[in-house]
């Protein structure tokens, strides 16, 4: 990919190890050294190139609904913030990430940074030739573990229902991290080829027979296997062992009912039984009465009751009813006079149907010109939209 001409000058003669595009024509490329950010001509700002070395001491990464930011710290320098869009994050982060390495000298000349993993607090760092492992709410700093290869002796993974267990046998110690079962598959296959090739062999099960052959040959006692035999005298832990012996004696006199030691030798212990109780005597039985009583309804609202109410009130009124339809001061002949005769509202004549024509064309100009201007308002906004995405 050929590097607008601004950038092309910012960065010298040193080589690009990657190229990240972040949308429009916007770039971030890094070097060994440093890490430039492209920014083309728009509406928001002129073509511009910033460059962050790599001699960091810390990074960090926040990631919102549509930007994010990469903060370098510097220590006493102060920090630098790279802004970039959200969905960009995680491809400028790995790379960004293996030029700090290099550049902080945690990483060889040489040696590639094959894959980068985030899980929560846990960055997870899988090289050529090490793992680097860092746990915090930065991603990076220098409290920083690293595990070189050269000195791992065994690698397992403990499948969980939610996360997966690497296992790190380094230096005769076993290093525990968890990875989620999402990523578990990534993460595996990224360390198993990264360890496989640099012992040059085809699987794990060859690495762990290799690493079997070597402590073999050097005499080392294989993992789990104590160095030191006591044989079978007594425990070397025991801070008595003539106390030991004096309660495994005891022990062997307890009978099998739960009988104690004092019993066991002849004495009476007596026992008192929790489950004995005295039982209650003249308990009275207690007794319920029961009655019924009826309630006598008065159907005092139905029947010639209610008539003689409803016609009461008609009376007291001194109106009938009458059926909507049958009957009112509305006649049909009213209809066919003329309602509007007394309106104030004249009848307006026609116009020409040349002057209708061209006023109707006069308007669909207008409207056209207005459509026009209105779409290229939205174009406008939409490469304002757009810059705003890439985080200028």
């Amino acid at each position: 990919m050929t590097l607008p001409d601004r950038l092309a000058g910012a960065v010298d003669d040193e080589s690009v190890v990657a190229q990240v595009p972040l949308g429009g024509d916007d770039l971030l490329v890094v070097t060994p050294t440093r890490t430039l950010v492209y920014r083309a001509d728009g509406l928001l700002s002129d073509e511009t190139v910033e460059t962050y070395g790599h001699d960091v001491e810390r990074v960090d990464a926040s990631k919102g609904r549509r930007k994010a930011k990469l903060t370098l710290g510097y220590g006493l320098d102060g920090e630098e913030t790279i802004s970039l869009p959200a969905s960009k994050l995680e491809d400028a982060l790995h790379p960004v990430l293996a030029g700090i390495l290099s550049g902080t000298g945690v990483t060889e000349p040489g040696e590639s940074v094959i894959r980068t993993f985030r899980f929560s607090e846990l960055t997870l760092v899988i090289t050529s030739h090490r793992v680097v492992k860092h746990v915090g709410g930065a991603v990076w700093d220098e409290e920083f573990q690293e595990f070189p290869y050269d000195e791992l002796t065994g690698l397992d993974f403990e499948e969980g229902t939610v996360a997966t267990s690497v296992v790190l046998t380094h230096g005769g110690r076993s290093e525990r991290f968890k990875a989620p079962n999402e990523s578990a598959r990534a993460v595996r296959e990224a360390l198993t080829e990264a360890v496989c090739s640099f012992y040059e062999v085809d699987s794990l099960a060859g690495f762990h027979q290799l690493v079997a052959e070597a402590e073999e040959a050097d005499g080392t006692p294989e993992a789990g296997e104590s160095p030191t035999d006591f044989g079978a005298g007594p425990d070397p832990l025991s801070a008595s062992p003539a106390a030991d012996a004096a309660e495994e004696s005891e022990a062997d006199l307890g009978s099998p009912d739960g009988m104690t030691v004092a019993e066991a030798a002849g004495g009476t212990t007596e026992r008192a039984d929790p489950l004995a109780t005295d039982p209650a005597e003249g308990t009275p039985d207690a007794s319920t009465e029961t009655g019924a009583e009826s309630l006598a309804i008065d159907d005092a609202f139905g029947g010639e009751a209610a008539d003689a109410d409803a016609t009461d009130a008609a009376d007291a009124t001194g109106e009938s009813m009458t059926t909507p339809g049958t009957g009112g001061p509305i006649e049909g002949e009213g209809f066919e006079e003329d309602v509007f005769e007394d309106s104030p509202f004249e009848a307006t004549e026609v116009r020409e149907e040349s002057a209708l024509e061209s006023e109707v064309a006069a308007l669909r100009a207008a409207v056209e010109a207005q459509t026009e201007r209105l779409d290229r308002q939205a174009e406008l906004i939409e490469t304002l939209i757009e810059e705003l995405r890439r985080g200028r």
